[in-house]
């Protein structure tokens, strides 16, 4: 699935839109900064997937610190067939700019 940018997060966001939001940032980053995502860090996402796989057909948006991280979640949680996985270009520190 597309990608998405940090201002239609906002837009989304802001209007209250329905999709799992998901932050695979370490849980001291999540801690310092946080939008309100579930925290799930990348490295620890193999190990929770069953907190995810009823969500497996909805809209799944991912961010970290810079979109990086976030998309290789993205790139794992396809494999494993999630289908409608978004990652947030540019994360949490494009976010802090708009």
């Amino acid at each position: 699935m597309e990608d998405i940018t940090v201002n239609e997060l906002k837009e989304r966001l802001e209007k209250k839109d329905k999709f799992v939001f998901l932050d695979v940032r370490e849980e001291w980053e999540y801690d310092d900064d946080n939008l309100g995502a579930k925290n799930i860090p990348l490295g620890d996402l193999p190990h929770q997937l069953d907190e995810l796989e009823q969500h497996k057909n909805d809209e799944i948006i991912i961010h970290c610190r810079s979109g990086a991280r976030s998309g290789n979640a993205k790139k794992f949680l396809e494999s494993k067939g999630f289908s409608k996985v978004r990652n947030v270009l540019g994360g949490i520190m494009a976010y802090r700019d708009l």
